[in-house]
């Protein structure tokens, strides 16, 4: 059976759990990809809350493509 992640929305707005579920991986790792400035967000003034873009996950995707070593 294949499971499909869903799709990348550019425009939509993403929770920090639905993130860590759409790039499949835990909470605790997407938390340090935002501390670390790897994934961009948007929070209001004094808020607790983060919102995250579709577009900078995908800009984040872009940026972390793996090169192959030269032997």
């Amino acid at each position: 059976m294949v499971v499909r992640k869903p799709a990348i929305e550019p425009n939509a707005i993403y929770s920090r759990e639905e993130a860590a579920e759409i790039l499949g991986v835990s909470l605790s790792t997407l938390k340090r990809m935002i501390t670390e400035g790897h994934l961009q967000v948007s929070k209001l003034d004094g808020g607790r809350r983060v919102f995250i873009r579709g577009s900078n996950i995908l800009d984040m995707l872009d940026r972390s493509i793996v090169k192959p070593r030269s032997v």
